[in-house]
């Protein structure tokens, strides 16, 4: 058995306890999602994208990385695809909501302080704002004051001159995004094997009206279920992703996690 591992679930309890005691081992929550991302890629990209984010950056900054959430919120037809479409499952909103904040205050009650929530599902995001300020809140009930929690969605750390070399003919913007460029090519990166990217569908991007409608107009999401074509996918441009992302992500977390640490440290002196 390992004991060196950066996911929590592998270890040992003694082990674990060992790396969480006194809030030595920041921990990592990755977010996901069971969704459909096109003919050419598997329902669980969310899921793996951020998870792996989640190891390089564990390994980086000493922390340890929990079992990932595989099931996220529902998929929104402008930014997903929709709800309606095959192979996506989703929690409700409050789902979400109750799990991660029990999560958050389970792995406080061992003696973690710091925590990063890795998003890979857009759709995620208010709820775990949710999530978060209901632990924060409920922890300080029981007197645990001194948790700090950072969330963040790995896509936000792709800077302008990546967004440049990864689409030289125009960047169609985030929206449109989903089983795009971007995670095809993370993708390919990392787990080649579950891409076919011969069956992908090469198509022109999204277009939709500014307004929302419920139930969703089927006809408003391409055939395909990608927003946009994922073409120019490689992946070369995979590993300049990675690279770029978990260098913004570890330096992010190195700052806040060093910052509350010290700040931990002159309140107990």
């Amino acid at each position: 058995m390992t004991t060196d591992s950066p996911f929590a679930a592998e270890l040992a309890w003694p082990d674990y306890l060992a790396r969480v005691r006194d809030a030595k081992s920041p921990i990592l929550i990755p977010l996901g999602s069971m969704e459909q991302h096109g003919h050419h890629m598997p329902l669980h990209v969310d899921v793996l994208l951020p998870t792996e984010f989640a190891r390089r950056v564990a390994l980086e900054i000493g922390g340890l990385v929990a079992p990932p959430f595989c099931y996220g919120y529902k998929s929104q037809q402008k930014c997903g695809g929709g709800n309606h479409m095959p192979g996506t499952v989703s929690l409700e909103g409050a789902t979400l909501v109750n799990a991660l904040r029990d999560v958050l205050k389970e792995f406080a009650r061992h003696g973690s302080r710091e925590f990063a929530i890795i998003n890979g599902h857009f759709e995620n995001s208010w709820f775990i704002t949710e999530a978060v300020d209901l632990a924060l809140r409920e922890l300080r009930w029981d007197g645990i004051t001194d948790v700090k929690v950072v969330v963040l969605s790995y896509w936000d750390f792709v800077t302008e001159e990546t967004i440049a070399r990864l689409y030289p003919d125009g960047f169609p913007g985030w929206a449109v995004e989903h089983g795009g460029v971007l995670e095809t090519s993370l993708m390919l990166a990392l787990h080649p094997q579950l891409v076919s990217l011969e069956r992908a569908v090469d198509h022109a991007p999204a277009s939709f009206p500014p307004y929302d409608v419920y139930p969703v107009k089927p006809e408003w999401t391409p055939a395909s279920g990608t927003l946009s074509s994922p073409k120019h996918a490689s992946k070369e441009k995979g590993r300049i992703l990675l690279d770029v992302c978990t260098e913004g992500i570890a330096k992010a977390l190195r700052d806040e996690f060093q910052l509350s640490a010290a700040a931990r440290r002159s309140a107990a002196a």
